[in-house]
């Protein structure tokens, strides 16, 4: 029996200092626990993100650790972001950059509140962009600190921050360029489909109507794929065929009919204190975000 409490005490011990959370340095929104960050590099992060979580309660912390210790990923980024308390405890605004040296992996964890801003496909391609090309050279200072200010603008844009002087230094995928050409091509396919289709002397004017509804719908499908994949440029390369298919319709087929109008609302922040100290304010993550391997 003695044994038997001395090896459910052992496995207890290690099971404990294997997940027990990591603390947050006072300085709380930089803690480079793998030493790979320049000091310009962390007062920067650390500048800017008080400044924006005095003004919007949005927390961005970027957390370096030499090695998850056996662990997976996501399952150490949700509990680190949840002990450290990133964000508003009722906005769940805050926003995580981790990255993970000895198993060269990258995480960025978002709040619940900040999920419409930041969907995984976005984040997905801001380290692709941003991020990963530096670190596959070892250079981690340079890519978290450009993918810290492409997310920073994402934040500051969702609250009407001004963030005009910071200016990340994208780094193309080719994938993405390869996205962007296929866009292009289907654009110039719509385009003399658009073309084809008014010249057509349909008997009844829903036939024509119909070809359209398939092929705005279809658009829409891409568009959406398009933002989520490939990023704004793509988006809005077929948003423009999109207007143009619209205006088509509406001047060559009279009594097509015309669309509703769109309002979105506005977001009213309140306030926020720090109180001595910088600390999390008690936010949450359900999971989303995206990881990388480099």
């Amino acid at each position: 029996m003695k044994k038997i409490i001395i090896l459910l005490f052992t496995v207890l011990v290690l099971f404990t200092s294997n997940v027990k959370a990591l603390e947050p340095t006072s300085n709380f929104y930089v803690n480079d626990y793998a030493n790979i960050l320049s000091e310009e590099t962390e007062n920067y992060i650390q500048t800017n993100s008080v400044k924006l979580a005095e003004a919007t309660t949005a927390q961005i912390v970027v957390v370096t650790v030499p090695t998850l210790n056996g662990e997976l990923l996501e399952e150490y980024s949700t509990k680190l972001f949840r002990d450290f308390g990133i964000g508003d405890k009722e906005k769940n605004n805050g926003l995580l950059i981790l990255i993970a040296l000895e198993e060269r992996q990258s995480r960025i964890e978002v709040g619940y509140g900040l999920e419409g801003r930041l969907p995984d496909g976005k984040t997905g391609r801001i380290q692709d962009e941003y991020m990963i090309p530096y670190y596959k050279n070892n250079n981690f200072d340079e890519g978290i600190l450009n993918g810290y200010k492409a997310l920073f603008k994402e934040v500051a844009e969702e609250y009407n921050y001004d963030s005009s002087d910071i200016n990340p230094v994208g780094v193309p995928s080719d994938e993405e360029d390869t996205l962007l050409n296929i866009l292009a091509y289907l654009l110039i396919i719509k385009f003399i489909y658009t073309v084809i289709v008014l010249g057509l002397d349909l008997d009844e004017f829903s036939s024509k109507r119909n070809h359209f509804l398939a092929l705005e719908t279809i658009t829409g499908i891409l568009t959406y794929g398009s933002y989520q994949y490939a990023g704004e440029s793509a988006f809005m390369l077929l948003l423009i065929g999109t207007i143009f298919n619209i205006l088509a319709v509406l001047i060559y087929i009279p009594g097509f009919g015309s669309g509703g109008g769109y309002s979105s609302g506005g977001y009213h922040g309140g306030e926020f204190s720090s109180g001595g100290g910088y600390h999390g304010g008690g936010g949450s993550s359900g999971g989303g975000g995206s990881s990388r391997s480099f």
